[in-house]
């Protein structure tokens, strides 16, 4: 027999207030407080290799890149959420008084995980883009050689494209920087690429 419980909602200072305090990381959705899955050696790899090539300054503009560990606030859908690799265009906007919420984005990055990839795809680029400045998504295969990228362009449409094979490279639609797939999968073994 299955035995319905009743879902405990929660408030946006609940969830921080308890988040504060955990081991493991939990994605705040509308009341619904989800715990996030661990990562494998390659996806915190790619993540890492991402952000080691991308430079502080492009065009004397400034850029801020933060990994895993900064909480996204998206108030329009409220939700809080780590995104493997967040770029922002100039300062950060904070959410609240402290420094771990940020609001401003242009470029996200999510390595995909079997148990995460249909989420990441769909829902998630869909709050994602409710974000004023969110200008670029950039979805990483961790298991071959694959980017799936999307670009936002002037009239609000966004512009699909893909690579694939271990010779590409990804070039940013919204800001002057390119990444070998030799540079972005660099010590992943696919081999080990299980969850």
């Amino acid at each position: 027999m299955i035995i319905q419980t009743e879902k405990r909602y929660y408030t946006p200072e609940e969830y921080l207030t308890l988040e504060e305090k955990a081991i493991d990381r939990h994605e705040y959705r509308d009341g619904e407080i989800v715990l996030m899955t661990g990562g494998t050696t390659n996806h915190n790899q790619i993540a890492l290799n991402f952000c080691r090539k991308f430079p502080l300054k492009i065009n004397n503009q400034d850029y801020y890149t933060y990994i895993n560990d900064v909480r996204l606030w998206i108030e329009q859908h409220r939700l809080y959420t780590y995104p493997d690799v967040m770029i922002i265009r100039g300062k950060p906007i904070y959410e609240g008084t402290g420094t771990s919420n940020v609001i401003n984005p242009s470029i996200i990055v999510e390595v995909l995980s079997k148990s995460t990839q249909e989420y990441d795809r769909t829902d998630k680029f869909q709050y994602y883009r409710s974000i004023r400045e969110f200008q670029e998504y950039i979805l990483i295969d961790q298991y071959r050689f694959y980017v799936a990228q999307y670009v936002k362009k002037e009239d609000e449409q966004w512009l699909f494209h893909d690579y694939q094979g271990k010779e590409s490279i990804l070039k940013l639609g919204s800001d002057d920087f390119e990444i070998s797939f030799q540079d972005l999968y660099e010590r992943v073994n696919f081999e080990l690429s299980q969850e």
